[in-house]
């Protein structure tokens, strides 16, 4: 399911003008490098990406009428010089979950970038 999933997606960026950059995932997460034209809302665009991937995997594999994405997501703005070092990181997504799961490393992310959260709304 994940190499197709992964294409799935890359082609929904397409789809609304965009360019998927890199995608992989885990079992609990995706990580996505995308742009996106200026007239491509990012809240739009993920509404888009996540209720087309959703429907796409009930009707691909009936066997998985658990699927579902969490309500919410977490984005951040990327500069085109980060671009190399943020694809290495989504590449090696299984190697660096080995070291620390994704909610640590999604919680410091936010404590590092000095991002306010109330943690009762993160995990929904």
């Amino acid at each position: 399911m994940r190499v197709e999933l992964h294409a799935y997606l890359g082609g929904i960026v397409r789809e609304i003008g965009g360019t998927a950059l890199g995608v992989n995932s885990m079992p609990d997460h995706v990580h996505m490098l995308f742009s996106l034209p200026p007239a491509v809302a990012l809240s739009e665009a993920m509404r888009l990406i996540k209720a087309n991937s959703s429907k796409w995997v009930h009707e691909r594999w009936p066997e998985r009428p658990t699927f579902a994405w969490q309500l919410g997501f977490g984005a951040f703005s990327v500069s085109k010089s980060s671009v190399p070092q943020v694809l290495k990181y989504i590449e090696n997504q299984k190697e660096h979950h080995r070291k620390t799961t994704f909610q640590e490393e999604f919680l410091n992310f936010l404590r590092r970038h000095e991002v306010e959260f109330d943690e009762r709304y993160i995990w929904n």
